[in-house]
């Protein structure tokens, strides 16, 4: 595992589809917190030196896979995952706490619903090392190949009015730090100059209004 930040960790790379990459991350803090999943039990030694997986937060669907169940029989980490998902997630692995709407959870997490990539997708603003706040997306928004911010917009199941929605819900937040789990240019890390934000999304409501003509 590699050290990104000072208390976080992501996973080797996974690369499920030519030309997509994916990683994990290890959020280390009271309660270690594992956002999105791995792709094998290599990273498993890893993680328990590093204090083990407390909670384990999906973005949606997508991310669910037999290796759920893995990271639950050997930490006993409890799952959180979009309510509107359960059905499919729940074949790997029990979802314990089932997300519906928008808080801040005990883990001082906040779960914020962003459906139109897929109908479960879910955003979570973390407070992270010195006060930056890392927003980990998911699929919902990432930093493409050629340098622009892309919406997760797939013409064969996500709903393109949905998601601007949830994107100019994103422009409203403070964030520092935007994490998401498949991305295509050098980095899923990306760090954020705070009056730079709005345009980001921008970019990515006009590259999205693009793929839909």
């Amino acid at each position: 595992m590699r050290q990104v930040l000072p208390d976080l960790w992501e996973t080797a790379t996974d690369n499920p589809f030519p030309g997509l990459t994916t990683h994990a991350y290890l959020w280390t803090s009271d309660r270690n917190a594992l956002f999105y999943s791995v792709a094998s039990d290599a990273e498993f030694a890893d993680l328990e030196k590093l204090g083990g997986v407390d909670d384990q937060y999906l973005s949606h669907h997508d991310e669910a896979g037999p290796m759920l169940g893995r990271i639950e029989d050997r930490f006993g980490a409890t799952l959180h995952a979009p309510a509107p998902e359960v059905g499919r997630i729940g074949r790997y692995a029990r979802v314990d706490i089932a997300l519906a709407e928008r808080y801040v959870d005990d883990n001082g997490v906040e779960v914020i619903p962003t459906p139109g990539h897929t109908p479960g997708s879910t955003c979570y603003l973390v407070p992270g090392d010195d006060g930056l706040r890392y927003l980990f997306t998911g699929d919902t928004l990432y930093l493409g190949e050629s340098g622009e911010w892309t919406a997760g917009y797939l013409p064969s199941f996500s709903n393109a009015h949905t998601l601007a929605e949830s994107l100019r819900l994103l422009a409203t937040l403070t964030v520092d730090v935007v994490i998401s789990s498949a991305y295509a240019g050098d980095s899923a890390v990306n760090h954020i100059v705070a009056q730079e934000w709005p345009d980001h999304i921008d970019q990515a409501l006009t590259g999205l209004s693009a793929a839909q003509r």
